[in-house]
């Protein structure tokens, strides 16, 4: 029996755990990730999406008065 490898490229890669050059360590998003888990004592590792209850919705709230959308930043 021949395996089709067509089959196997068109397989969805896993998306890689690396932070990438144009994001970075220092981006917005995870400065304030890691500021509200130090004043909330949520582990870092802890996804967002993970959260529920009053830490969701601290982190909503966080999340919308700290962060800019792509079209409020200036040029």
């Amino acid at each position: 029996m021949v395996e089709d490898q067509s089959k196997k490229s068109a397989a969805p890669e896993t998306p890689s755990n690396v932070i990438s050059d144009k994001t970075g360590q220092f981006d917005a998003r995870f400065m304030l990730w890691r500021m509200f888990c130090a004043e909330n004592n949520i582990p870092v590792e802890t996804l967002p999406g993970d959260l529920s209850g009053e830490a969701r919705e601290k982190w909503d709230k966080v999340k919308e008065t700290q962060l800019k959308k792509p079209s409020e930043e200036t040029p």
